[in-house]
């Protein structure tokens, strides 16, 4: 099982799978638009029939910082290890970029804390990330978990 970058093919299923889930209050829905002008920080899974069936997105903050967002996994595909699949392959590519701090918002924290994440205090993000957040309908009573990794071995400048 091997995570590849999506397409704009996926952009439609990728928008299917995240807004199930903001339905159920499990993560924050995403516009089509949105995903169509992030394509290139999304992964997929695919099942043998080329269906997308899980998702996730690196999205880079500055030199030093990136987030992975819209990590989810269709009903009926999860725990199988799905989810882990996408977290690894969004932190080899910031490994190749040379991001060293690597977070996410999530209610996920033990999936996360399983993959090395390790809780953080919102206020510990820089206030850049806050721009998105003022957008949000849940702002300012966030009840995300702010998890965070440090990458070793990542790429000298």
């Amino acid at each position: 099982m091997e995570a590849t970058k999506a397409t704009i093919a996926d952009v439609k299923q990728i928008h299917t799978i995240i807004n199930r889930f903001a339905q159920e209050q499990l993560m924050l829905p995403k516009a089509l638009s949105d995903i169509y002008e992030t394509i290139r920080d999304f992964f997929v899974l695919r099942d043998e029939q080329g269906q997308v069936t899980a998702c996730g997105a690196l999205h880079v903050i500055w030199e030093d910082l990136a987030e992975i967002r819209s990590l989810a996994v269709a009903h009926g595909f999860q725990g199988q290890g799905l989810g882990s699949c996408i977290v690894s392959a969004c932190l080899q590519e910031a490994n190749f970029l040379g991001v060293r701090r690597i977070f996410a918002l999530t209610y996920q924290k033990p999936f996360f804390e399983k993959m090395g994440f390790h809780e953080v205090e919102k206020s510990e993000l820089p206030h850049k990330i806050w721009a998105d957040c003022v957008k949000c309908a849940k702002f300012p009573e966030c009840d995300e978990i702010a998890m965070e990794i440090l990458l070793q071995g990542v790429r000298a400048s």
